[in-house]
């Protein structure tokens, strides 16, 4: 089995690597590709990816190369984790957006506007080299935005599903505070990417005993904690909405601390530049532990189940029933997992054809959502609204035209006013212009 992955300079890779080492009997990799045009990033982590392979007693062997065409040839399954202009594009999403009194973030708002027009036209032609390479290859996206990258690949005929950590970083937490193992957790997970809901916890399968009231009445103050919301509006809602939501419940006061803080941008940037001094030691060859400050917690468990479902092997369920911290499985998991794909009517205020993230049975064939119980009103708005801004989202990164850029930002529920869409648009494409063909 040879699967390539794009993006593989990235410092999130080693988390990836270790997932591939520790997980090896569920997906056994003969050959991984690390494909990034960094070549002194990519020399780095393919060094300590070989270690960790080593350490492991992995037999697969690691390529890095900067050539894409030649690292996907023959791929099963590519994984995509890449940043179109790098942390300094990241850095700009996060703060012109502000200047505006809007949310400056890179996966939703104007931020996430910008990452997706620079993003999907990228991502489409990887994926057409991808198709004649392999037409039976997988892609797995895990770049953001994930929803509308995943529908710009689904769109276009790729087989593609998205994947998110947000879900099986809940199912962790859940089973901690439950006292379970995570296999035995499975989330009602609803909604778009970073735009999800969790409307049931289950202990044992999807039929299983919902202690999502148990949850909050014992631990609502931890999981308030964690989502920086308070605890009355958890009570009130009766489910744990994903951390992203934060921006749209409390979008002006958080508005007010990204303002008055170093961006998260300007920490990363810096987290990287500590971990790559540490890939560079050869005597390192397990994931540091800082690297679980940099995001992406539980992504190799994810992709890897992810990868095997797809691939035929056996799937333990990216937040269903998913392998456990100490890298075994457990035979029989559930074939559950949460991925962004297709609607196909399981949101039926949703047109078929829009990318949703929910709980689905994933075999080769691809992905085919769970039934969902009728959404909360409260839920079904925003997700329709935001699905409308991710059409026009997807029209203005795949045809370019200032028009088309101002109508997304005018239709996201965080933005809403010609005023600031005007002045979100002038400052979308005048940081954005070298990444814009049309511009």
């Amino acid at each position: 089995m040879k699967l390539t992955v794009v993006g593989g300079g990235s410092t999130y890779t080693p988390e990836l690597i270790d997932g591939f080492a520790r997980l090896r009997d569920s997906l056994p990799v003969e050959e991984l590709v690390l494909v990034d045009p960094a070549a002194e990033r990519l020399e780095l982590v393919g060094g300590l990816a070989r270690r960790i392979f080593a350490k492991q007693g992995h037999p697969g062997r690691i390529v890095t190369t900067a050539d894409l065409d030649a690292g996907v040839e023959g791929a099963d399954a590519v994984l995509l984790q890449l940043r179109v202009g790098g942390q300094a594009a990241r850095q700009q999403d996060e703060t012109w957006p502000l200047e505006c009194g809007c949310i400056g973030q890179e996966t939703t708002g104007a931020g996430g506007l910008a990452k997706a027009l620079r993003t999907v036209p990228v991502v489409l032609d990887i994926a057409e080299r991808v198709r004649r390479a392999n037409p039976d290859a997988w892609i797995i996206d895990f770049t953001n935005p994930v929803g509308i990258v995943t529908r710009a690949l689904l769109q276009a005929g790729h087989r593609a599903v998205g994947l998110c950590n947000v879900a099986i970083g809940l199912q962790r937490k859940f089973a901690a505070l439950l006292d379970v193992a995570p296999q035995d957790v499975h989330l009602d997970h609803v909604g778009l990417n970073h735009l999800t809901w969790e409307t049931g916890v289950r202990l044992g399968g999807p039929e299983g005993e919902n202690v999502l009231p148990k949850l909050l009445a014992l631990h609502g103050d931890a999981i308030a904690g964690d989502l920086h919301l308070p605890r009355p509006l958890l009570d009130r809602l009766g489910v744990v909405p994903s951390y992203y939501l934060r921006y749209f419940y409390a979008h002006d006061e958080v508005v007010r601390e990204l303002g008055g803080k170093p961006s998260r941008a300007a920490q990363v940037a810096e987290m990287e530049r500590q971990l790559l001094r540490m890939y560079g030691d050869p005597a390192l060859d397990e994931k540091p532990e800082l690297l679980a400050e940099r995001g992406g917690a539980y992504y190799s468990e994810a992709a890897v189940d992810l990868a095997a479902a797809l691939l035929g092997g056996r799937a333990g369920g990216a937040a269903g029933s998913s392998s456990g911290g100490d890298g075994g499985r457990r035979a029989g998991g559930s074939p559950y997992q949460v991925v962004n794909t297709h609607n196909k009517g399981t949101l039926p205020f949703l047109p078929d054809d829009a990318v949703i993230e929910v709980q689905a049975a994933v075999g080769p064939q691809g992905a085919a959502p769970l039934p969902v119980p009728p959404l909360d009103p409260l839920y079904a708005g925003l997700v329709a609204n935001v699905t409308a801004y991710e059409d026009l989202a997807l029209e203005a990164a795949l045809r370019g035209g200032r028009d088309r850029v101002f109508r997304a930002l005018l239709a996201h529920p965080l933005i809403g006013q010609y005023e600031y869409a005007e002045r979100l648009t002038d400052r979308l494409i005048a940081h954005n212009r070298e990444h814009l063909a049309w511009a």
